[in-house]
């Protein structure tokens, strides 16, 4: 396993998200809040989701137990969530910066939020956390152009592009 890849993941996923704040930038409070189609009914809720999925494996990957439910929203206005997600982006950031080649093989404890105990190599992990932004952040897209937001160019093709990766 390379963690440099690893570490580009990361840098991508707060080059990404910045995009998606930047979008929601443009949007009152109640757009945010509206209802919208995706797996959580808002924009702020499914955004709030993806923070705390975050910082639960940020959590277990230090070792850490932090108990929170998937669909809370500790930041259910936009400025304190940008603040929280632009935190939470370089924490990942920084804790992928280091891990090396070995540590990403290494197998992380865990219990999840239902209280289950696995074990899971650290780049199953990673790879699942950036997946899971992935994921989430398409639907926060869709959920953004059906606000009446412009469609985002945020593949990762494009970051590698701009960053010569």
């Amino acid at each position: 396993m390379n963690a440099a890849y690893f570490q580009m993941l990361a840098r991508y996923n707060q080059w990404a998200n910045n995009h998606v704040l930047a979008a929601c930038q443009t949007l009152d409070q109640r757009a945010l809040d509206a209802p919208r189609e995706a797996f959580f009914p808002s924009i702020i809720k499914t955004l709030n989701h993806v923070w705390v999925a975050d910082t639960l494996w940020l959590a277990r990957l230090r070792g850490d137990v932090l108990n929170r439910a998937l669909d809370d929203v500790p930041w259910p206005l936009f400025d304190g969530y940008k603040a929280a997600c632009q935190a939470c982006d370089q924490d990942l950031i920084a804790l992928v910066d280091g891990l090396d080649d070995t540590d990403v093989t290494k197998t992380i404890a865990y219990k999840t939020v239902a209280g289950v105990s696995y074990e899971t190599p650290c780049h199953v992990i990673l790879g699942h956390v950036f997946n899971h932004q992935t994921h989430h952040r398409g639907q926060v897209h869709s959920q953004l152009i059906s606000a009446g937001c412009p469609s985002l160019e945020i593949d990762l093709i494009y970051f590698a592009r701009e960053y010569g990766y």
